[in-house]
């Protein structure tokens, strides 16, 4: 098994991760940021771009905006699932308002939208506002199990 190539949220440097350490103890070799820390991250377009093209872990992306109300509601939820479903699978925020060209090019019609990357490439996306075992199951169902 190969090891696992992790974006640091923090400064975007790449890490290599081996299987045979705890993830949830790992640190950014660049920067010295947790790697995971259960807070979903609000990033940059360039960041957001490094964290799909790089990671060889699926990335969840909550694409939001300050003024959204179900966005604030669904919020701690999208925290809540980070925790249940780091380091499996890095979670993100997206705000639509400060990130406009990356929101368009994205295709985003409506906010809250959920957005599931996996190798690189978009594989589901869900729009509303979801609870945290929504997003979990749904996420679930939508990867392969392993």
């Amino acid at each position: 098994m190969s090891d696992s190539l992790v974006v640091c949220t923090s400064c975007g440097g790449v890490n290599r991760l081996p299987h045979s350490r705890s993830a949830t103890a790992a640190k950014c070799g660049k920067c010295g940021a947790r790697l995971f820390d259960g807070h979903p991250a609000d990033v940059s377009q360039a960041v957001f771009e490094k964290q799909v093209s790089r990671s060889t872990i699926p990335v969840l992306v909550d694409v939001w905006a300050p003024w959204c109300g179900p966005c604030k509601m669904m919020a701690p939820a999208f925290e809540a699932a980070s925790r249940q479903l780091e380091p499996r699978v890095r979670l993100i925020k997206l705000n639509s308002d400060v990130q406009q060209a990356a929101a368009a090019a994205l295709g985003i019609r409506s906010i809250p939208t959920l957005m599931l990357f996996a190798g690189g490439k978009e594989v589901a996306r869900q729009a509303g506002a979801m609870s945290q075992d929504q997003i979990v199951q749904w996420v679930e169902t939508v990867l392969p199990a392993g």
